[in-house]
């Protein structure tokens, strides 16, 4: 490891500021003279706009402007909010109506804005918004995840986005025909709203005769092409940036409508204008997460091995395609659709519909904790069924260390793993061999205790590309500039500390410059556990392109050979030379000597190949049958990363991960009623897990270095996520099980549990 970091536990330095408050947020950085934008967003969930009358608002105090889709149309703007699609069974494109910046003649959504209101201060901005009349001739909302009900899209008959479907479909049922033993369970996936600590945010603002965009979001570089797309200027005209961010968690990566109207504004009126979504706004308007129904069936031979796999999905999109909504339950969810087994005929159907909610998009994980979590339900419901230890059928199943790189039924390779060998060290940490005693002194006490586990693989998302590039200043400080963008994760430590460990250079001189796309040329941004793999790859290629710049340099400064010049991380040598510079020390001799060329280097480096980390989670949770209170007791996670880079920071990642996962499991759940109204849009009524829902966490790295990158390091920004969302169901699974219960679906709320509880039939002996 000395040669691609010291992997050692270091403290965030970004905290300092975070902690103190002087952090600089999207709100805290706006320009004091901007105008406000205040958004009047649709009441009802679906609904033909018979009358939008914003005069009395533009007459209003302090108002500037109003605008309205006609104004923004009028205007010349490219309206469309983009967005993927994929292709369906029969080779056709899936359905992409048009999302607009505004309402355009109807509303689809509670929340979808209908109008925008620029005034001198917020509160004139709000009242104005009061002054609009509109009358609104409501439609049915279609809520279900099925063909049919009222139509929200003509260009999408009978609700259906897509039906897409991939692997073998014939073989799947060849062999589930032919198997020794079938098992089925059909799961939900609750949908969350993301509620990143930052709600999201912007201002824009002319620059000359430039357009800037600052917005809290998940890299610049997507958002820079598209702004120019839709006001019809140049990329050259425009700049993005992204300053301090509080979490994005895949919600913040997408183009949102807001940011369009607020940068045309900005050009149209000449003057700065901000936005900042309030908690209940953020609620109704952003991306949501998950919101999904799945039916997962397992073929078994007679010796308990997998012989093929099917699985049937119905996924909610929401009202429109938002950028990713498509392709994470499709290709995302099939990346890591067959797990760690070693099972080559599976077929994956996947229909997706429109209905009058909030669009669903890319959640930590996006599609990745969606295919672990019901491949991880189904595998413990088929333990159960053929009476198998669920640690041995997976280890029956498992793919072994002799068989990588190992190429999936869906097309992926992964490169290394050892899933037994993390599985082992998982059941030794969590004392699985004490699990009986500590249930029986739960039942003594009137409670019911459960084990569940979890073993999880994910893979690395995003641009397998990335460029770094590191400028040395007269006052002897170093930036590092990246293409990464931090959204709380301790980038600026991570990459401080992995260029000063390569360099030399002491880590208190180093600066992480991120987020402006006139400062960095292109960049992948953060999202997919991305972006330390890909980051510090560039960056150890731009080091060593540093240090080869600079050998000829002091080779002649030595009186030597260049061949005869080495660079030990932190001083240059050279046999019969005395001279022994640092880093820093080497490139304030090339300023003396005016030789600009050394003092800027800058490297691309692509990764050859995705790193799947994987793990394993084990839960235990105890159960109050009288009032449905679900304990999360104790919580082990063993996870595969290769070689951490910082294990700190990487099992502060895990903590996060997981805490997220439990949320959704135990309290976390959206509801809307029968006309499409959030009932949880306020923290009275949408419950984030708290400090006392979570368990101490106890982390443990049981590392197979990577091969598909110089470090041997694997990604870990969602894998605690992925497996915490089975391991928590299965324990809850296995604590009612003998009480009767047989489909335990999240959330384990005490009042749905208290009803599984009073539904279930009698218990068997």
């Amino acid at each position: 490891m000395e040669k691609f970091g010291k992997s050692q536990p270091a403290k965030r330095v970004e905290d300092v500021r975070f902690l103190t408050g002087a952090g600089r947020y999207v709100d805290d950085i706006a320009p004091g003279d901007a105008l406000h934008a205040y958004y009047l967003r649709s009441p009802v969930a679906h609904a033909e706009i018979v009358t939008l009358d914003v005069a009395e608002a533009r007459a209003a105090e302090g108002v500037a402007a109003v605008y309205t889709i006609e104004d923004l149309e009028a205007a010349g703007l490219d309206i469309a909010i983009p967005a993927t699609v994929v292709k369906n069974r029969d080779g056709s494109m899936g359905a992409a109506p048009l999302r607009p910046m505004l309402a355009k003649g109807k509303v689809c959504f509670v929340g979808e804005p209908m109008a925008v209101v620029l005034a001198e201060t917020l509160e004139q901005a709000r009242d104005a918004a009061e002054l609009i009349e509109y009358d609104l001739k409501d439609l049915p909302a279609k809520l279900d995840l099925a063909k049919g009900g009222p139509m929200i899209h003509d260009a999408a008959p009978d609700n259906l986005a897509f039906d897409w479907g991939l692997g073998d479909e014939t073989a799947t049922e060849a062999a589930f025909a032919a198997a020794a033993k079938t098992v089925r369970l059909e799961v939900g996936d609750n949908r969350v709203i993301v509620n990143s600590m930052e709600p999201r945010g912007c201002y824009a603002e002319a620059e000359g005769e430039r357009i800037h965009l600052s917005f809290n979001g998940q890299g610049v570089w997507g958002m820079k092409a598209l702004l120019a797309q839709a006001l019809g200027l140049n990329a050259e005209a425009v700049r993005i940036t992204n300053p301090d961010v509080g979490g994005g968690f895949g919600m913040k990566s997408g183009p949102y409508p807001v940011y369009f109207s607020v940068a045309h504004a900005a050009r149209a009126l000449g003057r700065p204008v901000r936005w900042m979504s309030d908690r209940s706004e953020a609620m109704m308007a952003d991306n949501a997460g998950r919101d999904l129904v799945s039916l997962a069936e397992l073929a078994f031979d007679e010796h308990n091995r997998i012989t093929a796999y099917r699985v049937t999905t119905r996924c909610n999109l929401g009202a429109y395609n938002s950028v990713y909504g498509q392709p994470i339950q499709t290709e995302l969810f099939s990346r890591v659709l067959m797990g760690t087994y070693d099972v080559q005929t599976t077929w994956l159907q996947v229909e997706g519909y429109f209905t009058n909610t909030t669009q669903v998009d890319a959640y930590r994980g996006a599609g990745r904790p969606e295919a672990i979590y019901l491949l991880e339900r189904v595998m413990d419901r088929a333990a159960r069924e053929l009476g198998v230890d669920p640690l041995e059928l997976r280890r029956i199943n498992f793919i072994k260390p002799d068989q990588f790189p190992y190429t999936t039924a869906t097309g992926e390779t992964y490169d290394v793993g050892d899933f037994s060998r993390v599985l082992g060290r998982a059941e030794a940490e969590a004392d699985l061999a004490g699990f009986a005693g500590r249930r029986a002194a739960d039942e003594a006490e009137g409670r019911f205790r459960g084990l569940g586990l979890c073993y999880y693989i994910e893979s690395i998302l995003g641009d397998p590309s990335e460029t770094a590039k590191v400028e040395f200043h007269e006052d002897g400080t170093v930036s590092i500039y990246v293409g990464t963008q931090s959204n709380g994760q301790g980038h600026e430590t991570v990459y401080a500390r992995f260029l000063s460990d390569q360099t030399g250079i002491p880590a208190d001189l180093i600066r992480v410059v991120q987020g402006d796309s006139d400062l960095i040329a292109k960049g992948g941004g953060t999202g997919g556990s991305r972006s330390v793999t890909t980051q510090n790859t560039a960056t150890l290629a731009t080091v060593d392109a540093m240090v080869a710049a600079f050998i000829p340099y002091l080779a002649e400064k030595m009186g030597v050979e260049p061949d005869a010049v080495e660079f030990d991380a932190e001083t240059f040598r050279a046999p019969g030379s005395n001279l022994t510079p640092t880093m820093v020390e080497a490139a304030q001799m090339a300023r003396e000597d005016q030789r600009e060329d050394l003092l800027v280097h800058q490297e691309t480096a692509e990764l050859p190949g995705r790193s799947y980390p994987n793990g394993c989670h084990v839960a235990e949770v105890s159960v109050d049958p009288e009032t449905g209170q679900v304990t999360l007791e104790r919580y082990t996670v063993v996870d595969d990363f290769g070689n951490l880079i910082n294990p700190m920071l990487a099992e502060g990642q895990v903590h996060g991960g997981v805490a997220q996962g439990v949320g959704q499991a135990l309290t976390e759940h959206v509801v809307f009623d029968e006309d499409g109204q959030l009932l949880t849009a306020t923290f009275m009524d949408y419950a984030l897990p708290r400090a006392y829902d979570m368990p101490m966490i106890s982390f443990t790295s049981e590392p197979v270095p990577s091969t598909a990158n110089l470090m041997g390091m694997k990604g870990c920004g969602e894998a605690g996520t992925v497996g915490a969302l089975a391991a928590v169901s299965n324990a809850v699974q296995d604590a009612l099980w003998n009480c009767g219960v047989r489909q335990a679906d999240m959330p384990f709320t005490p009042l749905r549990v208290w009803e599984m509880l009073r539904d279930a039939p009698v218990a068997a002996e």
